[in-house]
């Protein structure tokens, strides 16, 4: 199994508008990707630390972990939160 953990810090003019699409768009991923098993995501409940939202999601095997990167609904959403970011890190491990 791999797990894909994603860490992004918001640009200062990001705004709650920004961020509730955010949350949307992520939310429509899992139905519509089968390749994921588990996907859990959310914004930092302490707002005092360095990293504002987080992703983690399994998949089988790094395969599935491709297509999932290249699906045509993912391809947006992590442009999207590209935009956002002032710093993204991605550590993807097997487990």
């Amino acid at each position: 199994m791999i797990k894909h953990l994603v860490l992004v810090k918001f640009r200062p003019d990001v705004t709650k508008k920004q961020i509730a699409e955010l949350l949307k768009s992520t939310a429509r991923l899992p139905p519509a990707i089968p390749e994921i098993k588990k996907y859990d995501f959310g914004l930092d409940r302490r707002p005092d630390r360095y990293f504002d939202f987080a992703l983690t999601s399994e998949f089988s095997d790094t395969d599935a972990l491709e297509r999932y990167k290249n699906h045509k609904e993912h391809v947006p959403v992590g442009q999207y939160i590209r935009s956002l970011s002032e710093e993204i890190r991605i550590v993807d491990f097997e487990f």
